[in-house]
């Protein structure tokens, strides 16, 4: 419990400090004057859902297989695995621009001429973009040297890797895009594009990196449509975002601790569960016929049942009550966790939002979020298995992207009750 609450507390220390920054920086001509930021704002930090902390996951699994135990195979599968990680985030940077202009089109009142568009399209990708990748490329880096550090140390990597991207995704981030849409969008047309040439040709030499790897060669072929889904699911959280600031500023406080809290907990369980999968037999990609010892299904388990989820002895499967276990000791993190960090936010900021309603609808509300997608983790991750997908790569996208949509969409309900009250 230890190796996970330390991280727990750390990661969520810094999503404190990140919401801390979105609130301040809301208030910048920049987001004043392009509002459309708030959209990308939970599909770029939802980046560290789908890249980075599936990077961690893929690493930790194979550092629990042995196979990063030399220096030779740390450089060779974490050079393939950071330029993969650079690619996506060129892409799905580019491509949440693109959502964000699509969904302001048709959901704002901001009347622009096509040509406005357009110059507004392009300041977009290149924020995002330059964002996307810049951060990919850091906390990218800091995922191969965490793992490698923690193998060597004998401290289980699934415990501590996922929470450390956590702790430094949002804020870095944030920071980025911050200074990197306050740049641009003084800048002129030519700067944008040339920023956007430039990346295309990282773009490029990126794929022929991680081509060279089977590893990463696999997910540049299967490992897009997690990646991509997820985006788009995060923006719709971000529209939700865009809407609620402008109602309650004190929002953008909570939006990243209590997404975060969720995503850094759910991502440790969904790590945990691939590994020992891994473990158990051999990944055969794109079979629809996987066989684990400890599949459940062999117990007559059901999953859709939440409490093969949280009682270790509802099931007689070895794998599900070990993973009943460790969702239970998540699930006890929630409310001390954010009790804790409503306190550094308090601190920082002042207490006059935490009412006693305000403070119990929180709180249940992160209870829900997190429980719900620890029962959605166990059934997804057996369920990708099963069909030859591997979860590594496509389990932990999906589960952060809901954590974002659900944190929002609760967020929103609580601050709503909490002002009718």
């Amino acid at each position: 419990m230890m190796c996970v609450l330390v991280p727990y507390l750390l990661a969520g220390l810094g999503m404190v400090t990140a919401g801390l920054l979105l609130q301040r920086v809301q208030s910048w001509a920049v987001f004043r004057q392009v509002p459309q930021l708030f959209i990308l704002v939970p599909a770029l930090i939802g980046l560290k859902g789908n890249l980075e902390m599936t990077l961690a996951s893929r690493l930790s699994t194979q550092a629990n297989l042995g196979n990063l135990d030399t220096v030779a195979q740390t450089l060779s599968m974490g050079g393939a695995n950071l330029a993969l990680t650079q690619l996506q985030g060129i892409v799905v940077g580019g491509l949440a621009a693109g959502v964000a202009i699509i969904m302001s089109f048709f959901t704002s009142s901001t009347q622009l001429t096509a040509f406005g568009w357009l110059e507004l399209l392009l300041m977009l990708v290149a924020s995002s973009v330059t964002t996307a990748s810049t951060a990919s490329f850091v906390l990218g880096l800091v995922m191969v040297l965490v793992i490698a550090v923690s193998r060597r140390l004998g401290i289980n990597p699934d415990n501590i890797a996922t929470p450390v991207a956590a702790a430094l995704g949002d804020l870095v981030t944030l920071a980025l895009l911050s200074a990197a849409a306050s740049v641009l969008n003084s800048s002129g047309v030519v700067l944008q594009a040339s920023i956007l040439g430039l990346y295309c040709l990282i773009a490029y030499y990126s794929k022929r990196l991680a081509g060279l790897s089977p590893d990463t060669a696999d997910v540049l072929r299967t490992g897009w449509s997690p990646v991509l889904n997820a985006m788009l699911i995060s923006s719709v959280g971000g529209i939700i975002l865009n809407r609620a600031i402008q109602r309650f500023n004190n929002i953008a406080l909570f939006q990243p601790v209590i997404n975060g809290v969720a995503g850094n907990l759910v991502s440790i369980q969904a790590s945990r569960l691939s590994t020992a999968m891994h473990r158990s037999s051999n990944f055969d990609e794109g079979s629809s016929t996987q066989h684990q010892s400890a599949d459940p299904g062999d117990q007559g388990c059901n999953l859709i049942n939440p409490a093969y989820t949280f009682s270790p002895c509802s099931c007689p499967s070895p794998s599900l009550k070990t993973n009943a276990v460790a969702a239970k000791a998540l699930l006890l993190l929630v409310v001390p966790g954010h009790i804790i960090f409503n306190i550094a936010i308090g601190v920082s900021n002042g207490f006059q939002v935490f009412s006693p309603l305000f403070t119990i609808l929180y709180l249940v509300a992160a209870i829900f979020q997190v429980a719900l997608l620890l029962y959605i983790a166990n059934m997804m991750v057996f369920k990708m298995w099963r069909m030859g997908i591997n979860p590594d790569n496509a389990a932990i996208p999906y589960l952060t992207a809901l954590g974002d949509l659900l944190g929002g969409a609760l967020l929103t309900v609580v601050f709503l009750a909490a002002e009718n009250s």
